[in-house]
């Protein structure tokens, strides 16, 4: 038994990295995958924990050995998913969630389309950009850049299996879990599951 690979995407600030902390803090056997990137760490961001910082040269190679999944350039620098690392925990029976862009989650998909994926929107561009300066890491022209292009990245939602608007938290939380609930309950997973107990209880 495999696990399942889920995508989410969001435009910078929606609250898809909060989101996605509190369903692996209530939710069993979900992992988040770490992506590489060339961008410099934030104030409190820690090395193998938000992200494998590493340099332009580094990425370069990782790209060489075909280390990445999929990598895309976001914001004038670069992110990465492992490999080995997603299809190591897929092997353990773990879901996994890919926290990438829609240029990511295209190739992801061509790679593994059973991939489930989930874009998430704000509730409306005024909350949107609320959030970007309630953070305090972007100056303002770079908030008007990630304003522009969220309405751009926007434009793919329907590329994806699921759509969330993420304006009272607790239920886009619950409304994230029922995803993962459900598709576990998919009957080719049940199955695998149960396949002892389906096999007694109708004798075959």
């Amino acid at each position: 038994m495999t696990g399942t690979l889920y995508i989410i995407s969001a435009p910078s600030g929606a609250g898809k990295t909060t989101l996605t902390q509190a369903l692996m803090q209530t939710t069993t056997n979900v992992v988040m995958s770490v992506s590489h990137t060339t961008r410099p760490p934030r104030v409190n961001e820690q090395e193998g924990v938000d992200y494998h910082f590493v340099t332009e040269a580094q990425f370069d190679a990782l790209i060489a050995a075909n280390a990445f999944l999929e990598y895309a350039g976001v914001f004038k620098h670069r992110y990465g998913t492992s490999r080995q690392w997603v299809l190591d925990r897929l092997q353990q029976d773990q879901d996994v969630i890919l926290d990438i862009d829609w240029q990511g989650a295209r190739k992801i998909r061509a790679l593994m389309p059973e991939a489930v994926s989930i874009y998430m929107l704000p509730p409306s561009l005024a909350v949107l950009r609320e959030r970007l300066v309630k953070r305090h890491q972007d100056d303002q022209k770079t908030i008007d850049y990630r304003m522009s292009e969220a309405q751009k990245e926007s434009l793919h939602y329907q590329e994806y299996d699921y759509l969330l608007i993420n304006d009272e938290f607790n239920s886009t939380l619950n409304q994230f879990k029922s995803i993962i609930v459900a598709h576990r309950c998919k009957v080719g997973a049940q199955a695998e599951k149960y396949r002892l107990l389906i096999s007694d209880l109708l004798g075959v």
